[in-house]
């Protein structure tokens, strides 16, 4: 399977919790240190241009979850596919590689939550943070779960649509780029890894694992990271974010700029992926919000 622009040369594996979890790591070692994470059903092939962009002056990281990308699939029962083990596997991943502090998160999409419980877990490790159309905190009011995502958590009709169907793969990369459609092999490229029904479970799972209620097993989790996330108001941050996201809308860049004041915000005529979709907007504003506060 060809990956465009993908930099397979930089392409590394750890055992992480007894799965072997894959992930992208290159630049300069001793440079402080770049964390992408993704959210879902991307994988960190949504990175592939960032990740080239900067490894010239940063060290960079960018893993795939485990269930996703090129990382190991596990079958039912043999991974808890949650939110805190999805901030554990980040944490031992990041512990295995010896960076563990001055660490700059770039996070998008569900990765926005695993990124951010992370850094409500160690506040003083994190030196800034890049944001786009992700969450930190609870649905915001007003804000109504889209039809789709309530479709994908219905029992056995969310299996057979996710996994039987692939349709929550193939509507990201119909939906989430909104100014030109992706052409053939970047679609390839994004579905690869999600080529039969069990190399979709953990996509079933994320959606899933969304908390809509209190009883929800990730309720805490995200309830928790939604009360510290002010406390994040005087790290340098930018947010940039795609105007035309069915999801991620205004009602959640309203919510970050409520909590999140004092941030550099951009906005684009662009959809979910914002990086597919205007990422040579995108990735200059990143690099220039990294070197004026490398020094910070």
């Amino acid at each position: 399977m060809q990956y465009p622009d993908y930099p397979l040369e930089s392409s590394r594996y750890a055992s992480i919790n007894n799965r072997q979890m894959h992930y992208l790591e290159g630049g300069k070692e001793n440079a402080e240190t770049i964390v992408m994470i993704h959210g879902n059903p991307s994988w960190s092939f949504y990175y592939r241009h960032l990740f080239t962009a900067l490894i010239d002056k940063y060290h960079c990281i960018v893993p795939d979850h485990i269930g996703m990308g090129l990382s190991d699939k596990p079958a039912n029962g043999e991974y808890d596919f949650s939110l805190k083990q999805r901030v554990d596997d980040l944490d031992a991943l990041l512990s295995s590689l010896g960076v563990d502090n001055n660490l700059t998160l770039i996070v998008h999409d569900w990765g926005g939550m695993i990124g951010m419980a992370y850094v409500t877990r160690y506040p003083k490790k994190i030196k800034r943070l890049v944001i786009s159309n992700t969450t930190g905190f609870h649905i915001p009011p007003g804000k109504q779960i889209p039809w789709q995502l309530k479709l994908s958590r219905t029992p056995l009709i969310g299996a057979l649509l996710i996994q039987g169907l692939n349709a929550f793969c193939r509507g990201a990369v119909m939906q989430c780029v909104t100014r030109k459609p992706m052409t053939s092999d970047i679609k390839k490229a994004y579905l690869a890894p999600y080529d039969n029904w069990a190399n979709r479970l953990s996509v079933l799972r994320f959606v899933e694992d969304i908390p809509l209620d209190k009883n929800h097993v990730t309720y805490d989790l995200v309830d928790n990271v939604d009360k510290n996330l002010d406390q994040f108001a005087t790290l340098p941050l930018l947010v940039c974010w795609g105007l035309n996201d069915f999801v991620f809308d205004l009602h959640y860049l309203d919510e970050w700029k409520r909590r999140l004041p004092n941030a550099e915000y951009h906005e684009f005529d662009a959809g979910h992926y914002l990086l597919e979709d205007a990422g040579e907007e995108v990735i200059p504003l990143i690099q220039a919000f990294l070197e004026k506060s490398t020094g910070r």
